[in-house]
């Protein structure tokens, strides 16, 4: 009886940190209802509408919004491109170590360290293009509890870390320039208090846009290209308007 006793604790304990681990997600109302807010800031892109994506740690999709008041108000192709950068912000980050879908710009290019990674891992299309179309961006997107998979190495994407310092999963971002879509990615992260980030290969020690490419070539090999002065101005000011944060 004791035994069984034990297993039945055990095993509710198991579904208990599970649900608590999916609790720490933000709900497509919070995503959506942050998205939106960024979006009517100065993020250095055209001012458009966005798409957000919201994986876990598996890669499953948690939420899909959009800004915009129809899902025809943002570029469309952005929808799965969000869905990738989620994907691959959460597939190439670890507990110790960020890396944002800016910082791949570099390293995949001909000759880089990480060459071909781009074309790894790629999208399932029948989880991208599948189901109806009017519950695309809703609670009922057909994307969201599968995996969509999929590999974008350009700025948009951000792992997040609660206050735990526990790697979640991520977030991405699409709609805008790539540089602008890295602007809104990390400050909807900072509102949602998912960016609790370890460390990263950005000069302040965390995952942000690298802007040093001169002539071609990245100097730390992580560089991402500037797309507009304002954008990179933006960025450059994080580590104090939006400040990643310390583990508690």
């Amino acid at each position: 009886m004791q035994n069984k006793k034990t297993g039945l604790v055990a095993a509710l304990g198991f579904v208990a940190a599970s649900t608590a681990y999916a609790g720490d997600l933000p709900t497509h109302a919070n995503l959506k209802n942050a998205l939106k807010e960024v979006v009517k800031e100065q993020n250095g892109g055209f001012g458009l509408n966005m798409w957000a994506t919201i994986v876990d740690r598996d890669g499953v999709v948690k939420s899909v919004v959009f800004s915009g008041d129809a899902r025809g108000d943002q570029w469309p192709g952005s929808r799965v491109i969000s869905a990738q950068k989620a994907n691959t912000a959460n597939a190439f980050s670890l507990p110790g170590l960020s890396l944002s879908t800016a910082n791949l710009f570099s390293a995949v290019q001909p000759g880089g360290s990480l060459y071909g990674l781009q074309h790894s891992n790629p999208v399932d299309t029948n989880v991208a293009y599948g189901g109806p179309s009017e519950n695309i961006g809703t609670e009922k997107d057909p994307m969201v509890g599968k995996k969509v998979g999929g590999v974008n190495v350009f700025g948009g994407g951000l792992a997040l870390y609660d206050a735990r310092g526990v790697l979640l999963g991520a977030i991405g971002v699409s709609g805008d320039s790539s540089c602008a879509d890295h602007n809104i990615a990390w400050k909807v992260r900072d509102r949602l208090k998912l960016d609790y980030v370890p460390g990263g290969v950005s000069s302040t020690k965390d995952d942000n846009i690298v802007n040093d490419i001169a002539e071609g070539s990245s100097a730390s090999g992580w560089g991402h290209p500037v797309c507009s002065p304002a954008a990179a101005e933006i960025a450059k000011g994080f580590p104090k308007t939006h400040p990643v944060q310390a583990k508690k």
